[in-house]
Order: structure tokens, then sequence, then C-alpha cells
């Protein structure tokens, strides 16, 4: 199997933890469910008095609280809960999770596809935080990792634009322009190559200012 086959089936185990661990510890904590991309992985904001951050780092399970710092393999849900302090299962009442919670299932990441997605994920992130920068006046909103989907994204006034990677429909990781309000372009059609808007996969964006430079061209139909 090569790295690239590899891929969703550890996408489906890291996109398991952010459901089930990194969101519930959280929305356990404040009511909120967002994540967020940090180097060498994925991990809540912090939270609560001792500003903990509970992350997924280096395939491992981490957690920071104040000075400390704790960190586990990824074995199961079952074992990640018990380490963290929280029953795993993501908060339901806010959406209905796209992965499965069986506790005892093995969580399987394999070490290539990991650093692969790691390094996607990073990349698209900085492209985003360039181009908030850049649309400061259009009052973006706050990058967040949503673990209902996986992508990491920013909205502007009616559009989504964000990157994840890789779904039923798109199974390699890509980026993405989503328009989400009545005026929604279809032409050029090179551009618009989705029913949804603009996609462009991983083999197209090599570096964070082609993702950036997508996201620029994308915004100009606007």
């Amino acid at each position: 199997m090569t790295v690239t086959e590899a891929i969703p089936a550890t996408l489906e185990s890291v996109h398991t933890v952010a459901e089930h661990i990194l969101a519930a510890a959280r929305h356990r904590a404040t009511g909120r469910i967002g994540l967020t991309v940090i180097d060498g992985g994925f991990a809540t904001p912090p939270f609560g008095p001792d500003s903990t951050v509970v992350g997924l780092v280096d395939g491992s399970i981490v957690v920071r609280a104040g000075e400390s710092e704790r960190r586990a393999p990824l074995t199961t849900l079952r074992a990640a809960g018990e380490f963290v302090g929280v029953e795993p299962g993501s908060p339901a009442d806010v959406y209905t999770p796209a992965t499965a919670c069986d506790l005892d299932a093995q969580l399987r990441m394999e070490p290539n596809s990991l650093q692969r997605l790691v390094d996607w994920y990073g990349m698209c992130a900085e492209a985003l935080r360039r181009f908030a920068v850049e649309i400061a006046d259009d009052q973006p909103s706050n990058i967040t990792l949503w673990p209902e989907h996986f992508d990491v994204a920013i909205r502007v006034g009616e559009v989504n634009y964000g990157a994840l990677g890789g779904d039923a429909n798109i199974p390699e990781p890509y980026a993405y322009v989503g328009p989400t309000g009545e005026a929604h372009p279809t032409e050029p059609a090179a551009f618009w190559n989705k029913p949804f808007g603009a996609v462009r996969t991983w083999r197209q964006l090599r570096s964070a200012d082609d993702v950036l430079a997508f996201y620029r061209e994308g915004r100009g139909y606007f």
C-alpha cells in the first residue's frame, strides 16, 4: 500500500480522535467544539483555569496544563479518554458525528501518511492566516478546524475558504472555495469545478503560496 492509499485510513483515525476526544474535551469544559492546527498535529485551543490543551501531536495524545505536559501512544478511544480524563463521544447535541465511537477499535495511523496530512493541514492553515490578514477589512471569521468535517476554514461573508484531508466524494486532500449564499458563480467552469464551488487537490497545490493564490482567485469573483 502506498502512502497515498494509506491516507484515507489514517485520516479516519485522526478524525475519530478529533471528534470523540479533542472536541469532546473542549465541549465538556466550554460548550464549544472548534479545534486548531498546530505544529505537529491538531489540538483544542486552551481552556479552563490551567489553559489546558488536548492534542494529537506526532501520533500521540498530549495533554498540556500550565507548565506540565503528558503524552501517551494512541491505541483506542477508551485508552485516550482515560488518559485525558474525558468520556469519549462527540457532542451529539451540536452535530451528528461523522465517525464511529467504537471505544475498543484500534486507531491506526500510518506514520508517513500522518506526516503528509499534518504537513497539508499546516500548509493550508498558513495560507488561511495570510489570506485573513489580506482581507482583514472584510472581517473574516477566526481560522477553525471543525471536527465534524475535519476541515480548517474561515468564513468571509457568505463564502467559506478551507481545506481538508479528503472525504467520501473527493478521497484525497483538497482546498476549496465554497459559496453558501444565492450568489453562486458557475463561470468560468475551469475554476468553479464542483457543484458546491471550487476545488484544487494537493496534487495541484504544492505550497502555501499556491493555496493562497487559489483563495485570492476565488475571492476575486465576489
